[in-house]
């Protein structure tokens, strides 16, 4: 990754957006979508800039030098920042780059994301917001608070994310009317050293365990994929899986051959 993505207000600020055809066009349309205030080049308040000119080069030096932010309309390598292609459950956003390589595929995977994500995923974050106060006071410790509601949020959880209803039943689940699973052991049987081989739900597991109990062999490139602040404990052989009222999710080596078994070490 050589960018960080950033969420950047620009509504009631002004933005330069440069240029008379339609690409143009489209960025005046995304600022004003935003709440900024479409300006031209000798805004002096501007920190942002769209530039969608036949011949750019002069012009984004130019701003550059004033210390603006530049986007070029088709040059990457003229672009100080790009924009997502974004999907809009606002207060919740979610961007998907490509740094400038293919707009199209960023295009593909939101609108593949829209068929997944409801459109009550705003109304939820909205009333989570709200509920701040009652989940401290349900819940004072800190740690005890995320697992709570990491389980609530997490596939099949009280407040599930994917539910339509999930915001609804938010003040139930504070009221315990609804509970959800704690104390839950899962397991991994890794096939290969590549993180990328895990399924969907073993990556969504490894992403919310509370406690990581693992052979020793495991390999990094999986461990890294887990949550950096999950309790790790090494299993030796014929040691029991920890008790724990969080989500207790264990790594076995599932050795498929020899060759592949004793690579694990080497790429620790």
């Amino acid at each position: 990754m050589d960018a960080l993505p950033l969420f950047h207000r620009i509504a009631g600020r002004p933005v330069i957006v440069l240029g008379e055809n339609e690409a143009a066009q489209a960025k005046r349309r995304l600022v004003e979508r935003a709440g900024g205030i479409v300006v031209g080049e000798d805004s002096d308040e501007a920190r942002l800039a769209f530039i969608a000119l036949e011949r750019p080069d002069e012009t984004a030096v130019r701003l550059k030098a004033r210390g603006l932010l530049v986007n070029v309309v088709d040059r990457a390598d003229l672009c100080d920042f790009t924009v997502p292609s974004v999907l809009d459950r606002s207060p919740v956003l979610v961007a998907i780059g490509t740094g400038g390589a293919s707009a199209g595929l960023a295009k593909a995977l939101r609108l593949r994301l829209e068929t997944l994500l409801p459109q009550s995923l705003g109304k939820l974050a909205v009333a989570l917001s709200a509920a701040r106060q009652r989940m401290r006071r349900r819940w004072p410790d800190v740690s005890a608070r995320r697992r709570a509601l990491d389980a609530a949020l997490g596939e099949s959880g009280s407040l599930d994310v994917l539910r339509e209803d999930a915001a609804d039943r938010l003040s139930a689940w504070l009221e315990g009317e609804i509970t959800g699973e704690t104390g839950v052991v899962a397991e991994i049987r890794l096939r290969s050293a590549d993180p990328e081989d895990l399924t969907l739900r073993e990556a969504r597991l490894l992403g919310s365990a509370d406690v990581l109990a693992y052979e020793e062999a495991a390999p990094a490139t999986v461990l890294d994929r887990a949550r950096a602040d999950a309790v790790r404990l090494v299993l030796a052989p014929g040691d029991m899986v920890p008790v724990h009222d969080g989500l207790v999710v264990v790594l076995r080596l599932a050795r498929l051959n020899d060759r592949l078994a004793r690579s694990w070490p080497e790429e620790r």
